[in-house]
């Protein structure tokens, strides 16, 4: 199986800076539409997301889930089934305890990609990942995934650049 990787803030959603309430939280134009292509066009799709407000003690664990459920049934309503979502809470150095540390799994580190291709029996070389933050790429590479992509930014090495998700899906997916 395939996957389209994505980052979830900057990406799927507008990035208003530790969106963890339904209310704060608004698709980017054009996103919903471009994940349900890469679904038709055979993808799995996979979010990864670090979400150090966690550790930070800006917001619980509890309410993150909450919100990742509100999101996978906007979706689902819209057509659009996730396959698996992958967050990290930590940070080393904040403020909740149990949050504050290294891990693998806070990009760029591959933690969560790695762990999306053992549950889900992904091909890392047939994948692709879309974020918006060089460690996005970085974490990309370091688990080999094939095509790795920057939308709204364009200061890392990476496949391609694009000014959002829908830009970039137009590109890899034809009509």
């Amino acid at each position: 199986m395939k996957a389209a990787f994505l980052d979830r803030d900057g990406v799927i959603n507008v990035d208003s800076g530790y969106v963890y309430r339904w209310e704060d939280f608004a698709f980017l134009p054009g996103a919903v539409g471009a994940m349900r292509r890469l679904a038709a066009a055979g993808y799995a799709l996979v979010v990864v997301t670090n979400q150090s407000g966690i550790a930070r003690g800006m917001y619980t664990e509890p309410q993150y889930q909450a919100l990742t459920a509100q999101l996978r049934q906007a979706l689902a309503a819209e057509g659009v089934a996730l396959a698996a979502v992958y967050h990290c809470p930590h940070l080393p150095g904040g403020s909740v305890a149990a949050y504050a540390r290294d891990c693998d799994c806070r990009k760029p580190a591959p933690g969560m990609l790695l762990r999306a291709q053992q549950e889900l029996g992904i091909d890392m070389a047939a994948s692709l990942m879309v974020g918006d933050k060089p460690s996005d790429i970085e974490a990309a590479r370091a688990a080999g995934v094939g095509r790795a992509y920057l939308v709204g930014r364009a200061q890392t090495p990476a496949d391609g650049h694009f000014a959002d998700l829908a830009a970039c899906v137009d590109a890899l997916v034809p009509t």
